[in-house]
């Protein structure tokens, strides 16, 4: 047997033979419906090889020989596509084996009629050598079975394609993606073949261009399918896990550029629309230096990030994770993005609640502290002096003695159980209510000087009061008379022997301002802070006289609730002067 090679056949001999083996591979390597279009795609491999070789021989007995195993692919290949459409939308049914069988009876007898035609001519009237080409063709006279096997492949194919249409048409873009390329691949040769029968296209007037065209669509297909995992459901898992990842996700490659993203990571960005596979991480993040950072430094670690988006300011948690090779070479970079900001306020919001909470059990052990010995202490030696003295151990005159260094300790004591009694209110639920009312402050300042004189004059303390404000202030009239009790107590505690104390009032805008000026040793800049940041402490006066603590913590918490101001400033070795702003009346002070 003689073969003689032209253009034609070179083309179909060789596309043949790549797709004869990418056809075999995908059998064999992959399963379910691909395989079935795989075999599709062997059919057309078997007619265009054999059609290749068929262009080649000169003698008709060798032409007719390939015509025999070009319909090895020929009769099958509608009924493998409409089986892989069956398959691919996944038709479900008990008796498919009986429905491929029958789908698969006209292509074996129309076999079976071209290997047996010279007996019938059924399929082919007349099979007879062409010359008057430039190469030998095969002049041929058509049969009524052709015709049959030729509606049956159309039909195969255009019902195949409505499955797959009609499965897909709604359906998420990679499978739309998909069965426009499986329409394609279906059709175009349908539509070439279609010239061919109707002799609007023929080369030569005999060559059919049609096995040109499945090899053509089929060889793209394979390909996709190997690369792409074309059909299978690993992409559309791959595309419906990235939308469905709450967290934003960014594939960048070895050259920092975008390779995909899911539909979180948009709304992470302040420009959606710049976001483009292949677009550069350093422009996408020129504004976030720390961002770029970590992708430079392309290992697995994390950061926080500050991203403003809109007016607000959002803190992001970025993951960095490298994609590394076999070799451990660096491939690119994964990063993910989750919006931490509603996490981190709730953190901080916890974090103060605690140390608010545990501030206060300490309050409350401290206060529990005092009740037991500061209050006890004094409370338990006036019994026992009343008791020496009723039992005469301790005489009239001795006892009179005593008498006002007890009224001393009983001042404090009427002090400490005001001050706990006024805390312990506070922290009821709902704490107390303030109960505003106008009042001069002057006269809550001379009321409360004739009340601590007489302490201060033991130390040889002055007190004088500077009056120049002219508005009355509008407050809780209680809570203001502990709070300058407090104040003035203490300075009289912490100030020397013969020392003295100013108290000045002016008016500042809409408010009524109180200064309460002493001369002692001040307060260090570490007790200054906890004042401001409402923690208690202790400290012994200039006489060793003890405190709690507690004073201060209602002087803060009572000039809030009052909507007041208190400022302190203090030097060590000079003094300590309280600055309190009160709301004001527009009403002059009758002082």
């Amino acid at each position: 047997m003689e073969f003689i090679l032209n253009p034609f056949s070179i083309v179909l001999l060789l596309s043949g033979l790549l797709m004869g083996g990418l056809s075999l591979y995908i059998v064999f390597r992959v399963e379910d419906s691909t395989r079935w279009v795989a075999l599709t795609m062997l059919c057309a491999t078997v007619w265009g090889f054999f059609y290749g070789l068929e262009l080649s021989v000169s003698t008709r007995e060798a032409m007719f020989f390939f015509v025999k195993l070009e319909y090895l692919g020929i009769a099958p290949i509608g009924a493998f596509y409409l089986i892989f459409s069956l398959k691919y939308t996944s038709y479900k049914s008990r008796k498919f084996g009986l429905l491929t069988g029958l789908i698969l009876f006209i292509p074996v007898l129309t076999y079976l009629l071209v290997i047996t035609n010279d007996y019938h001519h059924l399929h082919y009237n007349s099979f007879e050598l062409l010359n008057s080409s430039p190469f030998p063709t095969a002049k041929i006279e058509i049969g009524p079975w052709y015709y049959v096997n030729l509606i049956y492949i159309y039909f195969a194919f255009s019902l195949g394609s409505f499955i797959i249409w009609k499965r897909f048409r709604f359906s998420d873009q990679l499978f739309k993606t998909q069965t426009r390329l499986l329409l394609l691949g279906g059709i175009f040769p349908l539509v070439i073949n279609l010239l061919y029968q109707t002799h609007i296209f023929r080369p030569f007037e005999v060559i059919d261009l049609t096995p040109f065209a499945f090899l053509f669509t089929y060889l793209i297909l394979g390909f996709a399918i190997l690369k792409y995992q074309l059909f299978s459901l690993k992409p559309i898992a791959r595309t419906k896990v990235m939308e469905a990842i709450t967290k934003g996700v960014l594939v960048l490659d070895s050259a920092t550029k975008i390779v995909d993203f899911n539909p979180a990571f948009l709304a992470y960005c302040t420009s959606p629309a710049k976001i483009k596979v292949a677009s550069k991480a350093e422009v996408i993040f020129k504004n976030n230096h720390d961002i770029l950072k970590l992708i430079a430094t392309g290992k697995a670690t994390s950061i926080e990030s500050k991203i403003k988006s809109g007016k607000q300011v959002k803190t992001y948690l970025i993951e960095a994770i490298p994609l590394l090779d076999k070799r451990a070479i660096n491939n690119g970079l994964v990063l993910l993005f989750e919006d931490v900001t509603e996490q981190k306020s709730i953190n901080e919001t916890l974090k103060s609640q605690a140390i608010e909470l545990q501030q206060l059990n300490d309050l409350k052990d401290k206060y529990f502290s005092i009740i037991s010995h500061d209050l006890k202490g004094p409370i338990f030696g006036i019994k026992e002096l009343i008791h020496l003295t009723n039992s005469g151990e301790v005489s009239a005159k001795e006892f009179m003695d005593m008498l006002p260094e007890v009224s001393k300790n009983m001042e404090q004591v009427a002090l400490l159980l005001e001050n706990l009694l006024a805390w312990s209110s506070s922290q009821l639920r709902g704490g107390e209510i303030v109960k505003y009312q106008e009042f001069d402050v002057h006269k809550i300042l001379i009321q409360q000087k004739g009340i601590l004189e007489r302490i201060a004059a033991e130390k040889k303390i002055s007190i004088s009061i500077d009056a120049q404000a002219k508005f009355t202030a509008k407050a809780d009239k209680n809570m203001i008379e502990l709070v300058i009790r407090n104040l003035i107590n203490n300075a009289i505690k912490f100030s020397d022997y013969g020392g003295k104390i100013r108290i000045s009032t002016y008016d500042e805008q809409n408010f009524v301002k109180i200064c309460i000026e002493d001369s002692g040793k001040g307060i260090s800049s570490e007790n200054l802070s906890k004042i401001r940041e409402g923690i208690s402490f202790t400290t012994t006066g200039q006489n060793n006289e003890s405190g709690t603590g507690l004073g201060l913590i209602l002087v803060k918490e009572y000039m809030r609730k009052n909507n007041g101001q208190i400022e302190v400033y203090s030097e060590e070795g000079i003094g300590t002067t309280f600055h309190m702003k009160l709301p004001a009346c527009a009403i002059e002070s009758v002082f």
